[in-house]
């Protein structure tokens, strides 16, 4: 053993503002922007809600911001836990490429952002904190080279309470010392199981993972700041994370570039809102229908060539509720033929139920790709075979908002307004401006979301349908 984790919480106690390079410091605030976005428009999802009410009733009256329309305040371990949920509630959240299990906006930014209002710190540190965080975290991932899912562990609830401990334990000053038993305390604090996507049921807890991962960071930062300790080898040792979560790793990945490349810039935001590994499969089928101008009613067969896991595990043809419907990349290809899969509208009650969608997801085949059993991909072949006999075919590698093809300003912007356009328009754009300019500000108790006034505007449709089908 190399010390590894004393390593990473060496780096992470030493990081400064000043030092990072300016692509840095942009891809921290638009991660940062898109993560607000999600958490505002995963509000008033019946699961999110049911999260919040339990915030409601446990935590007295605190300074930290639960992000939706009109959301209270709450201590930061429970506005941790709520935003956390709520950024992954619907398939929206940043993750990592190469697929780490990582996803640092839902684990790692929402509990920093929850510290610094409570405590009055402004952007730069929260900026610092950040890519603290996921410089140590996205190592992490790498490290575990995707083995903790392939033993049924959903790989972000393990992964963020590392990265939620470090981001934390940077706003709090932790020295080397502490900051290494905020990290040994998370490894204790890691969990959630994938069993939701075997069974195909109770997929709420899929977004409880990230929410429980965000609080678990406060918690670990906290104790340690307190002089509470967790084992030094938390992540290296034989009983360790790598070994107990994962089996197979790669120990050198922890380390590897550390201080010299930014993982930061690895962090990708999503497109759609679907699991990522559809997302190659749904920018197909956009090309494919722009160029050839088809519709739904024209396919009489899709079949798509991807990685195992997309041909096991996202090979879902009957999904039985929007949240398993986002899962599933049969489904979401179906959609991109009759709506629009930009727009997590789009993923509601009566397209779970469409007939035409469900049927043409029934067409859909999934097969594993020669690229794919050599290497780590995201790229899929699609190829739609017509009614009138066309046969019309597509290689997708990546698509916008990967670090191959980052999201410019214009992109971040219309993203940031789609999500959050039930909320006030002028409000959302401000806010979305001074996020854009997030180290000039001293204090972030403005990250927020005032009350709805009109009752019309109150409940969206979309998400009274929701919770319908939840009842």
């Amino acid at each position: 053993m190399a010390d590894e984790t004393r390593q990473l919480a060496d780096y992470a106690v030493a990081v400064r503002y000043q030092d990072l390079p300016a692509e840095v410091v942009q891809r921290a605030k638009d991660v940062i922007a898109d993560t607000i976005a999600t958490v505002i428009f995963g509000y008033d999802l019946p699961w999110s809600q049911m999260i919040v009410a339990y915030a409601e009733r446990m935590g007295a009256r605190g300074k930290a911001c639960i992000l939706g329309p009109g959301g209270g305040r709450a201590p930061a371990p429970l506005a941790a836990l709520c935003n956390g949920a709520m950024a992954h509630a619907f398939e929206l959240d940043n993750l990592t490429w190469p697929n780490t299990g990582v996803h640092p906006g839902a684990t790692m930014l929402v509990p920093a952002l929850a510290v610094a209002q409570e405590r009055g710190i402004g952007g730069r540190e929260l900026i610092a904190a950040f890519v603290a965080g996921a410089e140590t975290m996205i190592r992490i991932g790498r490290a575990t080279r995707h083995n903790n899912e392939s033993r049924g562990f959903h790989a972000p609830g393990t992964t963020g309470p590392f990265g939620a401990a470090i981001a934390v334990g940077r706003l709090l000053r932790l020295d080397a010392e502490k900051m290494t038993n905020a990290i040994g305390i998370a490894g204790s604090l890691a969990g959630g199981l994938l069993e939701f996507a075997r069974s195909g049921t109770g997929a709420m807890v899929k977004r409880l993972h990230l929410g429980r991962a965000a609080e678990g960071g406060v918690l670990a930062a906290s104790l340690a700041a307190d002089g509470f300790t967790g084992p030094k080898s938390v992540l290296e040792g034989p009983f360790g994370y790598l070994n107990v979560f994962c089996g197979e790793h790669d120990l050198p990945a922890l380390t590897r570039g550390l201080g010299e490349e930014y993982a930061t810039l690895r962090i990708m935001l999503k497109r759609f809102p679907c699991h990522i590994t559809a997302h190659t499969s749904v920018q197909a089928v956009e090309d494919l229908r722009a160029e050839h101008k088809y519709s739904g009613a024209d396919v009489a067969a899709i079949a798509i060539a991807g990685t195992e896991k997309m041909a096991t595990i996202n090979n879902i043809r009957e999904p039985a509720d929007i949240m398993m419907a986002q899962y599933s990349i049969p489904f979401c290809v179906a959609l991109a033929h009759f709506r629009n899969p930009r727009d997590p509208r789009s993923f509601d009650k009566a397209a779970v139920s469409d007939p035409a969608i469900r049927a043409l997801a029934a067409r859909v085949t999934l097969s594993v790709a020669d690229e794919a059993r050599h290497g780590r991909t995201l790229a899929s072949t699609v190829t739609v075979t017509l009614k009138d006999g066309r046969v019309l075919g597509r290689r997708v590698t990546d698509f916008k908002g990967t670090p191959e093809s980052p999201l410019d300003q214009q992109a971040m912007r219309e993203k940031f307004l789609l999500l959050t356009r039930h909320c006030d328009p002028d409000e959302m754009a401000r806010v979305f401006e001074r996020l854009q300019n997030l180290e000039h500000e001293r204090a972030l108790d403005w990250v927020k979301v005032s009350a709805r006034k009109r009752r019309k505007a109150r409940i969206r449709t979309y998400a009274r349908t929701l919770r319908a089908r939840s009842a």
